[in-house]
């Protein structure tokens, strides 16, 4: 298992495709600063009420110009499901195929689950790693916690 990067080390790069099919390469991010928020599933109970916070949280986000982006092992066609579904109005990456790749780049996949673990790492505007807030197996992140990372990125720009 490729290990996490830790805050002051660039964000390994990947290229994945949104909810609608749209690639989003994660260098290209840089210029403002980014969340990237690995979750295990889409429409499983703890990660559905974890982006539904973030989804009413939007605007400690965008008041700091912070793109918010789920990534999950779920298809493109099951991003598309859940975001509609559940009123999401930010991209969800598909790490699809190669399963799990950029979770395995950022050292969060879990090959006995076959999906990401619950991490989320906030990125500055040069793409360097600012802060990383997770949470175990079974527990949603924090809102303070996500508050705490974005005043972070405030204060380091």
């Amino acid at each position: 298992m490729t290990r996490l990067p830790v805050p002051g080390e660039p964000a390994p790069d990947a290229e994945l495709v949104n909810q609608h099919g749209e690639t989003v390469r994660l260098s290209a991010l840089r210029g403002a600063p980014a969340a990237l928020v690995f979750f295990p599933s889409a429409f499983s109970r703890i990660c559905t009420r974890e982006l539904a916070d973030l989804e009413a949280s939007r605007g400690l986000f965008s008041a700091q110009d912070v793109r918010l982006l789920g990534i999950s092992t779920d298809s493109k066609y099951t991003l598309r499901a859940y975001a509609e579904a559940e009123g999401l109005s930010f991209d969800l990456l598909s790490d699809f195929w190669p399963h799990g790749a950029a979770a395995q780049a950022f050292g969060v996949f879990d090959g006995r689950a076959g999906h990401a673990g619950r991490f989320t790492f906030f990125l500055d505007s040069h793409g360097v790693v600012s802060s990383v807030v997770s949470s175990g197996p079974g527990e949603p992140r924090s809102a303070a916690d996500y508050a705490s990372a974005v005043a972070l990125l405030d204060g380091a720009a």
